[in-house]
């Protein structure tokens, strides 16, 4: 029997911004290629998260008002459920308004603070829409090598000491614009605001993603290989153009 990667996509409809679902395409992709079964449900308001059932939980972004109506449901119909999933090895990824969620709460421009789920050690102020936001193509150093992508958000997202950033900043803003850290990380929790969408631009990153989700049911688990040359070759191409680079 195929070993299977199950994936709870958090609100698709309302979280969806900058092409989140393509996050969603490409995991499936990656497994199918590799003989692996893909199983994914959608969940949105009001639709309760199994603890027990998923290897990886994904989340997108969205605009604030939407923000707002995800993240009550998010704290008080799915908010136990998703915290023992990630107890139990559960696998998180969030990107941008879902990365801001998953922290200790998010302060709108208005000064309205919506309470996150505590995932990760951090919380995010919206300083006004006076503020200049952080939009724009953004590199990072991960892992030995790079993720690219593109950034939209006015808020400003600060680590605790229980969280650590995802990467580091090349080009870009990043988390906050001062201390050069994007994203976050704790176990098996991962948050970033990058869009693009994140994991066609990052096979790499991607494969980590999956291989660590797996890992739960299928320990010492190891992803085939696959023909990433264009997808690598894609890679460059982005984070050169990102840097404003030509490319040769």
């Amino acid at each position: 029997m195929a070993k299977k990667l199950r994936v709870a996509h958090l609100y698709p409809k309302l979280m969806n911004i900058y092409g989140d679902r393509g996050n969603i395409l490409c995991l499936k992709r990656r497994c199918e290629e590799r003989g692996l079964d893909f199983e994914l449900d959608e969940l949105s308001v009001g639709e309760k998260l199994k603890s027990d059932h998923y290897d990886l939980i994904f989340i997108g972004g969205a605009q604030d008002v939407d923000q707002r109506r995800v993240a009550g449901d998010l704290r008080e119909v799915k908010g136990d459920a998703l915290r023992e999933a990630v107890e139990n090895g559960v696998v998180v990824l969030a990107v941008c308004g879902g990365y801001q969620l998953m922290g200790r709460y998010y302060r709108t421009a208005e000064g309205a603070e919506l309470p996150g789920v505590g995932l990760l050690d951090m919380w995010t102020i919206h300083p006004g829409e006076a503020d200049k936001r952080f939009i724009g193509n953004i590199v990072v150093e991960w892992n030995g090598g790079t993720l690219v992508g593109f950034e939209n958000h006015g808020g400003r997202t600060y680590l605790g000491d229980g969280a650590r950033p995802l990467g580091k900043v090349v080009y870009g803003f990043g988390n906050n614009g001062e201390d050069a850290g994007e994203g976050a990380a704790r176990a098996g929790v991962f948050g970033t605001y990058l869009h693009g969408s994140l994991l066609p631009k990052n096979p790499k990153f991607a494969d980590h993603v999956i291989q660590a989700a797996l890992s739960r049911r299928y320990e010492g688990i190891e992803l085939d290989e696959i023909d990433d040359r264009v997808e690598e070759a894609a890679h460059a191409a982005a984070v050169q153009l990102a840097m404003g680079r030509s490319i040769i």
